[in-house]
């Protein structure tokens, strides 16, 4: 047996292409598991953060964010969101900025880091960026974000204990170091079996064709 295609992604909750790009990797994943021989694959998440300096409790709306942070006028920055919110649509994501409310995110990639210790990285990834997203929840503070943790079957007490001492916060700047070390400069990437980048929310059928690749050149002899 071949071993399994591993796919590391770097990404950030608050990336809205990150969301999009895990939704199409997913379809592309879907399709290739109905293969005759379909690829086995490993799928870890790994932290980003776009903004480390947004304050947890940022006051003003996500078009305040964005034109304040990139600098653009704020016809524009709707324009940016209208389009974005398209694509979301065009990948069966229903996002809501209206609602969304931005917040620094070191939180909630420690508690991803929490929760893939559990063996829940990919449930707690999803319900992370659905909250944040299309519900317009709040990812930043340890009490909301101990409440997703225990709605995907968490340990709230544990979640907490971990977000209040830092534990994982180690973990997370070694993924930031790591990305450095990989030339990451925007999110999403996708590192295929380590040999392979892949920027940015491509369609499901780039992932599905670069991953029928990886898989032939695995199952092939040497």
């Amino acid at each position: 047996m071949s071993e399994p295609i591993s796919i590391d992604i770097w990404s950030d909750i608050a990336c809205p292409w990150c969301y999009i790009g895990k939704r199409n990797l997913e379809k592309g994943l879907a399709a290739t598991a109905a293969d005759d021989d379909a690829p086995q694959v490993s799928v870890t998440f790994h932290s980003f953060e776009l903004s480390p300096d947004t304050p947890v409790d940022f006051d003003g709306d996500e078009i305040d964010f964005l034109a304040g942070h990139k600098g653009v006028p704020r016809e524009q920055v709707e324009q940016m969101l209208s389009n974005v919110t398209n694509a979301a649509a065009g990948a069966g994501l229903e996002y809501r900025f209206d609602l969304l409310q931005h917040t620094n995110t070191v939180k909630a990639h420690e508690l991803l880091h929490f929760a893939k210790a559990q063996g829940r990285q990919h449930e707690m990834a999803e319900r992370l960026m659905s909250a944040y997203f299309t519900e317009g929840a709040h990812v930043g503070r340890v009490d909301d974000l101990v409440v997703l943790a225990e709605e995907i079957g968490l340990d709230g007490g544990a979640a907490r204990a971990a977000l209040e001492s830092g534990s994982y916060l180690d973990a997370v700047r070694a993924d930031q170091a790591q990305a450095r070390t990989y030339g990451i400069n925007g999110v999403p990437f996708f590192v295929i079996d380590g040999r392979y980048g892949v920027s940015g929310a491509q369609p499901p059928e780039a992932f599905e064709n670069v991953i029928r690749d990886v898989w032939a050149e695995k199952r092939t002899p040497a």
